[in-house]
């Protein structure tokens, strides 16, 4: 996925070797304005000369993006070093820094095994070269960063916050569920937390507090402290830096072209955004999978719609799920519109199957469920065919979107209001609007439509986002930031 086009900065094998080794020596300070040469080309040449205090000021400046500047030589440019010595230090730090602001200092695979999405590209020496020989190597690292409209927002809530102090909130300690009505010194914290006065009562003012912070937070504002709630309360000026660090290296992954249309959700938001030319269409809630059957993290095409289409069911689910439902009650297989078919995609009639002679964990019938009201995937589909088998389609319960924390899918992403993702998808197709969509779904038959222009469609997990509210700091219901995190605090490898 990381492409680095051709280096042109050749050393010397003395030079690399010294690197390899050991820091250089005899070692001396240099001057604010000590000058560095390079090698450039086949042979060891002196090319435009590299002036220390500035190669220093563009690797501090990593930090605004969430990276640690003594990961890429910075004490030894700063207080040690020869001109010779130094110089491919220089240019060393440079190229992993530009590495990692580019591409991303982890590979997005190591830590996302199902990601797909085409990475970012950029010529890092042409773009060396081209900011010694203008004299704008202090802000060259910035400008290989992604333009993203989210991404800079995220370097200025970054920045805001490096500058801000520590926070020294208490922490609420996990235990059971607080309540109105309870008391206790979890409660005491609780109310210091929210800013209350500590009565250690939990009292209407505090259900309205804690109400009022749920709903800040995307959290079901039931007025009760549970686990979702109490983790994301505990959060502190570490963990929000922490946050913004990993949500940064997720955007470097990505490609700085979207789409000129196309559709974003992210998991951790419980959203799918339709965006077009630089801006969002359209928003829609989203069921997204438990936290055992996650949905993955990729990138595909929207290939075409199916209205009212029939939902066939993966084995995973016919045998986890529907088995034990079928023994428990086999009257669901009509009820709930289900056809039976052999290993041949012969009919067979469900009256006849003792479904409790067939083992837990295994079906060996093919299961099709018909369109109509109660069909798992409602009155439409949106189809990007991938080794996943996830799509996104409309629900018959329809009511769970009036819940904040959505993930009780088996994967795939139910969406909220499709047939109007549906009406916007196919707004350049002749003859497909909103109309046409409505009597396609009144005849009740199953129908596919496929786009003029496929349209990607990219399944994320962002953390930290931002809107018209500022940034937001989302639950990691999957707990995928530690794995980054981790990644993040390793110290870089020299190049």
């Amino acid at each position: 996925m990381l492409k680095i086009i051709s280096s042109s900065f050749i050393v010397s094998l003395a030079l690399a070797t010294a690197v390899a080794a050991s820091p250089p020596g005899p070692i001396r300070p240099l001057a604010p304005k000590a000058m560095l040469s390079y090698t450039n080309g086949s042979d060891v040449v002196s090319g435009p000369a590299i002036v220390q205090a500035d190669m220093i000021a563009a690797l501090k400046s990593v930090e605004a993006h969430g990276l640690n500047p003594a990961d890429y030589h910075l004490d030894a440019l700063t207080n040690y070093g020869t001109d010779g010595d130094m110089a491919i230090y220089a240019v060393d730090a440079w190229m992993s820094a530009a590495s990692h602001i580019a591409f991303g200092k982890l590979s997005p695979k190591s830590v996302e095994p199902d990601w797909t999405a085409k990475g970012r590209e950029a010529n890092l020496s042409a773009h060396l070269r081209e900011a010694l020989a203008n004299g704008t190597l202090v802000s060259s690292l910035d400008r290989l960063a992604p333009q993203h409209m989210a991404y800079q927002s995220l370097t200025t809530e970054l920045a805001g916050r490096l500058a801000g102090t520590v926070d020294d909130l208490p922490v609420v300690p996990s235990g059971v569920t607080l309540k109105s009505g309870m008391t206790g010194p979890r409660v005491t914290l609780l109310q210091t937390r929210l800013d209350l006065e500590a009565t250690g009562t939990f009292d209407e003012e505090t259900v309205a507090a804690v109400k009022t912070f749920q709903t800040a937070n995307d959290l079901d504002d039931d007025g009760a402290v549970g686990p979702a709630t109490l983790r994301v309360l505990n959060r502190n000026r570490t963990h929000e830096l922490d946050q913004l660090r990993v949500n940064l290296e997720r955007w470097r992954w990505l490609p700085d072209d979207l789409g000129q249309k196309h559709v974003r959700v992210n998991i951790a938001d419980f959203s799918v955004q339709a965006w077009q030319n630089g801006q969002i269409d359209r928003v829609h809630g989203a069921i997204v999978g438990k936290t055992y059957r996650k949905t993955p993290i990729f990138s595909d095409v929207i290939e075409y719609v199916v209205i009212n289409p029939w939902w066939e069911t993966p084995y995973s689910l016919a045998s986890r799920d529907k088995l034990p439902l079928f023994k428990r009650d086999p009257s669901a297989v009509q009820r709930l519109g289900f056809q039976v078919l052999d290993q041949a995609g012969t009919p067979v009639d469900a009256t006849t199957i003792d479904w409790t002679s067939i083992p837990a964990g295994t079906m060996p019938y093919r299961l099709r469920q018909s369109p109509g009201p109660v069909n798992a995937l409602g009155q439409v589909k949106i189809m990007f065919p991938n080794v996943h088998n996830v799509y996104l389609h409309d629900t018959p319960d329809r009511g769970l979107f009036a819940q904040r924390q959505r993930a009780f899918s088996s994967g795939c992403i139910r969406t909220q209001n499709p047939l109007e993702l549906t009406a916007w998808l196919l707004s350049d197709k002749d003859g497909w609007d909103r109309a046409r969509i409505d009597q396609a779904v009144e005849s009740k038959r199953e129908t596919r439509v496929d786009l003029v222009t496929k349209t990607p469609v990219h399944v994320l997990y962002m953390t930290a986002v931002s809107d018209a509210a500022g940034v937001r700091f989302l639950d990691d219901i999957y707990e995928r930031d530690t794995a980054i995190l981790t990644g993040l605090n390793r110290k870089a490898n020299s190049r």
